[in-house]
């Protein structure tokens, strides 16, 4: 297997070092050293530790699994719920610490950094669009009602998971991760005594997961 560049590590060892420590906590130094680079090659690919957190963001978004929300060949709520799964089973592992980098960059560094707070907004923003496309294939299929409006939905089941995490975290236990599937999915995301809504073309601003996830919406920043 081909050596990584040092580009690469330090991504991944920022990635790392933010999503354990936090953005104000984790030093230059400290990602430098756990990539086992020199500090001064910091500044040959990156100009600010701003511009590395921006990229470690889209890095953490990578690993969400992103892409499972748009495989079409399984059921929408199937696929919506195995995603948040996924990332309750992960913080489980991890001992409930770390939480989602994306919400921690959002409480800790927005008020100070523009440049961040644009890169969690469009991350946030570009999560609930592929939630949302689930949720209207969901109303197309029938087992959503049709009154939800799927934006506002897929914001609201975002902003709910981003506050499970917390508490999760501060209770170390379950009893978050359980009241959040139970809601969502046993009272919110649920159909109603109507049937199904036609099946069609979706209509603007609700289409498919898959189309949501091949549009770019977090820029890369200058290096």
């Amino acid at each position: 297997m081909a050596r990584r560049s040092m580009r690469e590590e330090l991504v991944e060892a920022a990635l790392d070092q933010f999503h354990a420590r936090g953005f104000n906590a984790a030093g230059v130094k400290d990602i430098t050293d756990s990539a086992g680079v020199p500090k001064g090659s910091f500044y040959n690919h990156f100009e600010s530790k701003e511009a590395l957190a921006v990229v470690a963001l889209q890095r953490f978004g990578e690993s969400r699994r992103l892409e499972d929300l748009a495989n079409e060949s399984v059921p929408p709520l199937a696929r919506l719920r195995a995603h948040f799964e996924f990332l309750r089973d992960e913080t489980v592992q991890r001992g409930f610490a770390r939480g989602c980098l994306v919400g921690n960059f959002g409480t800790e560094v927005s008020d100070h950094s523009e440049t961040i707070r644009a890169a969690v907004q469009q991350s946030l923003q570009r999560w609930a669009e592929l939630i949302a496309a689930v949720l209207a294939e969901a109303q197309r299929t029938g087992t959503v009602r049709a009154g939800l409006d799927p934006q506002a939905t897929a914001r609201f089941v975002l902003n709910a998971w981003e506050g499970t995490l917390i508490e999760a975290r501060a209770s170390r236990s379950m009893t978050a991760f359980d009241t959040f599937f139970g809601l969502v999915f046993g009272t919110l995301l649920t159909s109603d005594a109507t049937g199904p809504t036609p099946r069609g073309t979706p209509r603007r601003g609700q289409g498919t997961a898959r189309e949501a996830l091949s549009t770019p919406i977090v820029p890369s920043p200058s290096q």
